[in-house]
């Protein structure tokens, strides 16, 4: 089984997914288009990367306002995550994303990644972060059960 992880923009979609022991989550590319409502070809490519890793679950970053409030950008991820689930038939959890993309930019500076390299890969790095996020959850999660 494999997790994949989404960090939905308005034209772009960062992918990554998790390895097979659902340890560690790496990033796969970065999905554009033209428009943010021209969804056809990004869900094309979707699927063939489910099918292509396996993938049995999808987390896909929601983009809460700082105060927990359900902004726009959020909204469209909840219509997204609708999309996907009909598309794909799997699960779809949001998974709270905020500052995600600051962390990824801060990541990708101290990486030395220049300026201008920094818009191609920011989104893919923010996917492993919330992919990476719900994974250390999930693990955290499983050895608590196994104290009790």
């Amino acid at each position: 089984m494999r997790i994949m992880g989404l960090d939905y923009g308005s034209v772009t979609v960062g992918v990554a997914i998790s390895d097979a022991l659902l340890i560690t989550a790496q990033g796969i590319e970065t999905i554009r288009r033209k428009h943010e409502t021209k969804l056809r070809q990004t869900l094309a490519r979707i699927e063939e990367l489910i099918k292509e890793y396996q993938v049995e679950l999808i987390i896909l970053g929601y983009p809460k306002n700082m105060n927990n409030t359900i902004g726009e950008r959020a909204k469209k991820s909840e219509e997204f995550a609708e999309i996907l689930k009909k598309r794909t038939g799997l699960e779809v959890i949001l998974w709270d994303e905020r500052l995600t993309t600051v962390a990824a930019h801060q990541a990708l500076t101290l990486g030395n990644v220049k300026n201008q390299d920094r818009g191609q890969v920011v989104d893919k790095v923010a996917a492993v972060l919330i992919l990476q996020g719900y994974l250390d959850f999930r693990s955290m999660q499983k050895e608590h059960s196994n104290d009790i």
